[in-house]
Order: structure tokens, then sequence, then C-alpha cells
């Protein structure tokens, strides 16, 4: 049982480090963030946009101002667990980040999801820990749905193909067991992920906006695991559009709010 408290916690956030490496409150980042769980993903975008490195989350993960349409956007890699992303978010909102675009790979749970296809998740039942500790126990958390036909106009414009529905957020990969995939896909869920509830449990208790979508890599869906594109190298070509996807969303919300 996890034992779930309104205060506030006794450890403050400090911020990401700065390039010396000391925890800098006085950086200023730009309010929207995209976060983007694959590391080659990351490299590919800063080699793509002007992007400069302004300091690091933990474990030395990057953390970037980047130009994108003559806007100014956080990037950053994402830390993989719901203990990482929801730290990621507390340490990037204490530098004044608070939107939150987040993105990466998921299994599916429904064989005829096409590899590397988006995934919108509508709900994320919680099968992991970090979110019990921001709000209250539930089966599952909805969604915000603040800017989903904006994203839906974006794939239809990039001649994407997507998939709609709930996703199953555990923290313990190597026990996703042929009884656990049934149960939830009797729920109508789609997918599986490790951050997807946390996310939205963290911004949900801070009042933040954001927005989480997948692409599709591993099925469970089958007698045995089919690997298909779950490694990061794998049709690395098809993943290259996918950042484009999550960086012109960005760019909408910017122009949203003039």
């Amino acid at each position: 049982m996890i034992l779930y408290s309104n205060e506030e916690g006794f450890i403050k956030p400090q911020g990401i480090k700065n390039l010396k490496g000391i925890r800098d409150l006085s950086i200023k980042l730009p309010h929207i963030a995209v976060g983007v769980f694959s590391e080659y993903l990351v490299k590919d975008i800063t080699k793509t946009f002007e992007c400069e490195k302004v300091g690091e989350l933990t474990e030395k993960r990057p953390v970037y101002i980047m130009d994108y349409k003559n806007i100014k956007l956080t990037l950053f890699m994402a830390g993989i667990s719901g203990p990482w992303i929801s730290n990621d978010i507390e340490e990037l909102k204490a530098n004044g980040v608070d939107t939150f675009i987040i993105f990466g790979n998921c299994g599916v749970l429904d064989r005829t999801i096409e590899d590397c296809s988006i995934i919108i998740p509508t709900k994320a039942y919680r099968d992991e820990g970090t979110s019990y500790h921001y709000l209250p126990d539930s089966e599952y958390i909805e969604l915000d749905d603040k800017y989903i036909d904006v994203f839906k106009n974006i794939l239809t414009e990039y001649n994407f193909t997507y998939s709609e529905g709930a996703t199953w957020t555990t923290d313990a990969f190597y026990r996703e067991t042929k009884e656990k995939i049934n149960i939830f896909k009797n729920k109508g869920v789609i997918c599986v992920e490790m951050e997807g509830a946390s996310i939205a449990a963290v911004c949900k208790y801070r009042k933040l906006n954001y927005f989480t979508f997948y692409y599709a890599g591993d099925n469970l869906d089958s007698v045995e695991w089919e690997e298909r594109s779950i490694t990061q190298l794998c049709n690395f070509d098809k993943k290259t559009r996918v950042p484009v996807l999550a960086l012109e969303l960005a760019y909408k919300i910017e122009n949203l709010k003039r």
C-alpha cells in the first residue's frame, strides 16, 4: 500500500544543473518543453535545428534551448520510468517550464497497430508507483485532451496514421504477463509503457499543461513476444519523422497564446 499525502514534499526542487554541474534556479527556460526518451532522436534534433545546451538533468541528460520557426523551446532527454520523469518535470518547472510535450516508444497490445505508427493515449492505467504519491488512489487517470484536436490536425498534415485508446503504465516490464495483458486488453488498453500515468499525475498535481503520445514498438499481442522496432536504431529513418510532430504541436500551442 502506498500512503498518499496532500502536503508539499519536504525536499524542494532545485532546478536543473548548469554547465558546471551545479543546481541553478537562475536558468530561465522557455515555458514549453519537448521531452524525448530516445538519445538518438535527441542527437538528431540537435543536428537538424539550432540548439544550445544550457544544462543537465540527472545522469548527465542534456537540456537545450532550441529555435523552431522563430520560437524558443526547451528540449530535454527524458528519464525512463516514473521516478525519473517525475523528477525531470519537477526540476524543469523550477526553471520556468509550464507546458510539457513528451513522447517515446511503447509496446502494443493490438497487433493491427503498425510498427512506428502514432498512438494517442486517452487514459493511463496506474500499474506503477510514482503516480500514487501525486494523486489519490484510482484505477486510471483520464489524460488531458486540451491539445488533442490540434495534434490530430498535425498528424493529418504530415500523413501519419494513428490509433487512440488507453495505455497501461507499468514500472516492471519483465512482469508484463499474459494474464495482465489479457486483463488490460479487456479494459480497452492498446499499448504499454513506463511513464504515462506518472507524467499525468505530476502535471495534474502541479497544475501544468501536458500532452503525451507514442510511436509503436514491440508487439505483445502474439503467442511469443515480437521485438519489432523496440531498439532505438531499428527503423530509425521512420522514427526521425516523429519529433516534428511534437515541435509542431509546441509551435501551435505557443501561437494559441498570442
